[in-house]
């Protein structure tokens, strides 16, 4: 009885360590030292002043939060640039009256992505993602902001998984 004891703090040890081997802070195995994101043009026909930044400030802030790549404004290993191509708010749903229930913003990126160190990880691919919000609310204020935020999270995480993320 006295060994089962032994064995299973052995082997609790042992999972316990081997899960510090895995994990999601660090996606990429691309070999670089630094990053830049050059600015990101806006050409949606829906023009929202000050996106291009935003969109631009949020990918520079995901890559460095999620990387240990250093942020350069030049002669980086790894290079960022693209449009925002879409900017449209549309009805999803109708009630029975056939007026909207409900609205979508989608936000869509076409992002080109160069690594001076292996010119075949290279990537040029377009990114879309969608906010629902009530017909009955207008797209303003801190509304928007919400908007913007959530699509820019899951943009910025599908771009990193797509241009760093070797699986």
């Amino acid at each position: 009885m006295k060994h089962i004891k032994y064995i299973f703090i052995l082997l609790a040890a042992i999972s316990f360590q081997s899960c510090g081997f895995y994990g999601f802070t660090q996606p990429s195995s691309i070999k670089a030292d630094t990053f830049q994101v050059n600015r990101i043009e806006n050409s949606a026909l829906l023009f929202e002043p000050g996106l291009d930044q935003d969109f631009q400030r949020a990918l520079q802030d995901k890559i460095v939060d999620q990387t240990n790549y250093k942020l350069e404004t030049s002669n980086a290993d790894l290079v960022y640039e693209g449009e925002i191509t879409t900017y449209r708010i549309s009805p999803t749903t109708a009630t029975s009256d056939n007026k909207a229930a409900q609205n979508r913003l989608t936000v869509g990126v076409k992002i080109r992505f160069y690594n001076t160190n292996n010119e075949e990880d290279n990537v040029d691919q377009s990114f879309s993602f969608f906010y629902d919000y009530p017909a009955n609310a207008q797209l303003v204020g801190a509304q928007k902001a919400t908007a913007h935020e959530e699509i820019f999270e899951r943009l910025t995480q599908d771009i990193i998984n797509a241009t760093l993320a070797k699986w």
